[in-house]
């Protein structure tokens, strides 16, 4: 118990620190601008790519991790969805971005460093079967329900015809540095190939910076996007993303009876808060700025205590 305090202290330590440095101008915003783009199209990849190359991933049952993760997702997405549109009163537009805000977990910026201190290589490697598949699925899906939004509600975008949208995704996806990451990867890994000490050495020193610099970037961001308006909106988001997502993966998880470690993994990752995807498909979407850049700041605020609290309950249940 005391290592796993420690180890949120120190996480949410240099989160504090970067957010201290950017508050009072100690560093240039464009620091953290820069800081991110390093850890998404560098170390972070690079990460990736030495995981699925070197990784055990022996008893991880990647569709039962799958099915038990995603079952979280739907459940917080629709919660999301109807409590901003119901109790709220936004249209459907904000559903989506509601949705994206109460689901999207931040599985690389803080998912990387949490997973690393508190389960090792071993559970960041399960984590990486969950990064696979994750964003390509959320864009996907986030892309799909705006379409049917904004039909919905009676806006029509020239050029949003639904054809022009997939194939923009599609290619989107694969210049994804984390999708190229994970694919080059895999493929060394089917090769059979021994990695080239020097090589292995070298993409080794990028990768083992990717967590520190990735809070210290998250930090620096959250100066920037701040909170401002939809407050209350924003708290319930936050809520059904870090309590009621993460009660559900458990749920799931136990009922179609994953692996002990491996649920440890899918509850926590379902336990982390929205990151800055929610964000940026607000902005690409043009509605919910607001929502989602409150919900991501306080949620990645809360949970400091909730992941503990996940932590807790999740070692109680499977040692």
């Amino acid at each position: 118990m005391m290592g796993l305090v420690e180890t949120i202290l120190v996480v949410f330590g240099v989160i504090a620190i970067a957010y201290a440095a950017a508050q009072f101008k100690l560093l240039d915003e464009r620091v953290g601008d820069g800081l991110s783009d390093f850890v998404f199209v560098v170390a972070a990849p690079l990460l990736l790519f030495r995981t699925m190359v070197t990784a055990d991933f022996h008893g991880a049952a990647p569709w039962q991790l799958w099915i038990s993760y995603f079952i979280g997702v739907v459940v917080a997405w629709i919660a999301s969805d109807l409590a901003i549109k119901v109790l709220f009163g936004r249209d459907n537009r904000a559903g989506v971005v509601a949705g994206v805000s109460g689901a999207f977990s931040n599985l690389v910026f803080l998912g990387m460093p949490l997973m690393l201190g508190v389960f090792g290589q071993e559970g960041f490697a399960i984590l990486s079967l969950i990064v696979a598949v994750h964003m390509p699925i959320m864009m996907a899906a986030s892309i799909t329900l705006h379409e049917f939004a904004l039909r919905r509600d009676g806006v029509f975008d020239g050029e949003s015809h639904l054809s022009a949208v997939v194939a923009s995704f599609f290619k989107s996806l694969l210049r994804n540095p984390f999708v190229i990451g994970i694919l080059a990867g895999w493929l060394w890994r089917q090769t059979g190939l021994r990695m080239p000490v020097v090589a292995d050495s070298l993409i080794q020193t990028l990768a083992s910076v990717a967590g520190p610099v990735a809070l210290f970037a998250m930090g620096m961001g959250l100066k920037k996007f701040g909170v401002s308006g939809h407050i209350a909106a924003s708290l319930v988001m936050s809520a059904i993303k870090l309590l009621l997502m993460p009660a559900v993966v458990l749920a799931a998880a136990l009922l179609i009876g994953l692996p002990p470690f491996t649920a440890k993994i899918a509850v926590t990752a379902a336990a982390l808060p929205a990151g800055v995807n929610s964000y940026l498909i607000a902005t690409r979407f043009g509605t919910g700025q607001a929502l989602a850049s409150n919900s991501m700041v306080m949620a990645t605020a809360l949970s400091a205590l909730t992941l503990a609290f996940w932590v807790s309950v999740v070692t109680h249940i499977f040692g």
